[in-house]
């Protein structure tokens, strides 16, 4: 199986980078570097994550002064030695499994491009629904008009430059911008893998109101095009610390 960079955005995730460090240095799949992305954040998320690199082959933590999600993912890519790259946010978690099970199945199937399903494991029902609901619409978009969960989303080089990487410009689902213009140039899949998200954003902005901003926000990228310039409103980091 081809090597992987795996490229992290972070901003004030002090209480969430430690977990998703272990994680990785748990992992059956060992062929990787780590590239933790930091939108200049105002915590210890840079300090803690640096004392997780011994448990690495490669781990760098680059900080920004500037701030934004595809700023850091774009960051990330031009930084990274290996083809095959995965972005992550700083609030997934991996099973020990995840990795060895998803480039097993990107090596045998040659996919430049791949997502992967949110695990509802250990959520309470209403938001385990939610994530369910949400993965049977991933799985039957990949066909037609792909969606995708940035906070977990394979890619290579040579399509993120091709496509040149993650638009600024879109303010929201700019994740499934991506894999959008990435399919035009390959195939987007789902993988048979999952990973647990963190639901802070369910519980602070709440179930119907994340869920109509969602719906909205795709019928207006299928019917006239991407959301741009904050024409929703949404802010990287704007979740409330516990």
């Amino acid at each position: 199986m081809p090597p992987l960079s795996i490229i992290v955005i972070t901003l004030n995730e002090a209480e969430r980078i430690g977990n998703l460090l272990n994680d990785l240095a748990q992992q059956s799949f060992r062929d990787f570097e780590v590239i933790v992305v930091d939108s200049n954040s105002e915590d210890a998320t840079c300090a803690i994550a640096m004392r997780h690199a011994d448990k690495f082959q490669q781990l760098r933590v680059e900080r920004m002064t500037s701030r934004g999600v595809c700023l850091g993912r774009n960051t990330g890519a031009a930084l990274a030695h290996h083809e095959h790259l995965l972005f992550l946010d700083a609030d997934v978690r991996l099973s020990s499994d995840f990795l060895e099970k998803a480039m097993r199945h990107i090596d045998t199937k040659q996919l430049q491009t791949a997502g992967a399903y949110l695990s509802p494991k250990g959520l309470p029902k209403r938001y385990a629904f939610g994530y369910k609901l949400f993965n049977a619409g991933i799985y039957l978009t990949q066909y037609i008009f792909p969606t995708a969960v940035g906070a977990c989303l394979f890619s290579t080089k040579t399509i993120h430059n091709s496509i040149n990487g993650f638009d600024a410009t879109v303010t929201l689902c700019e994740d499934c911008d991506y894999v959008n213009r990435a399919n035009r140039h390959t195939t987007f899949r789902m993988l048979p893998v999952a990973f647990t998200f963190d639901p802070r954003r369910l519980k602070q902005d709440g179930i119907l109101k994340t869920g109509w901003k969602y719906l909205y926000a795709n019928t207006h990228r299928l019917f006239i095009g991407e959301i741009r310039n904050q024409k929703i409103r949404y802010e990287f980091g704007h979740y409330k610390s516990k």
